[in-house]
């Protein structure tokens, strides 16, 4: 069980802040897509990917105070930022895990935003399909988001770049 704790808090260690619940669900699932190994399952969700599990050990760190969320108001919601805490560091330095070096990727995947890492990873979720499919199932089960094909390639370049980092 602390197995999985430990992962998460190596992806925060590394990250050093992450900023939206979405984006830490579609951060952690792409890295997850190309192998990094989090346990946590997914299942499609209204913006994509989504993991009930992810959240629940979120807030078990939080609780065990290794994890510190911090709510901020916006204008008609809430965003919650994530930090490593010291005690979670303090833990995360007694605790050996066996993580690959994923910062590259993690900085890069934090540049980006919420809104994109949804198309990435919702088109990570579809991969087993032809590319063509992939792209036609995305505008079919996101047609709000209207994803311009500028934004696919650009979503294609990155899943490629991943792909060279992590393998």
């Amino acid at each position: 069980m602390l197995e999985n704790h430990a992962k998460l808090m190596r992806f925060f260690s590394e990250a050093k802040e992450v900023t939206g619940r979405k984006k830490l669900q579609k951060m952690v699932y792409i890295l997850q897509s190309f192998g990094i190994p989090f346990e946590e399952k997914f299942q499609f969700h209204f913006y994509g990917p989504y993991s009930e599990e992810l959240m629940l050990r979120v807030e078990e760190l939080c609780n065990l105070g290794f994890i510190h969320e911090e709510k901020e108001v916006k204008s008609n919601y809430f965003q919650y930022h994530y930090t490593l805490t010291n005690e979670g560091t303090d833990f995360l330095n007694q605790f050996s895990v066996e993580m690959p070096n994923c910062l590259e990727s993690i900085e890069l995947l934090q540049g980006k935003s919420s809104r994109f890492l949804e198309l990435v990873s919702t088109m990570l979720y579809f991969k087993d399909l032809p590319k063509d499919d992939v792209e036609a199932k995305v505008l079919a089960v996101k047609p709000k988001q209207k994803y311009s094909e500028e934004e696919m390639a650009e979503a294609w370049n990155l899943i490629g770049e991943l792909a060279e980092r992590l393998h």
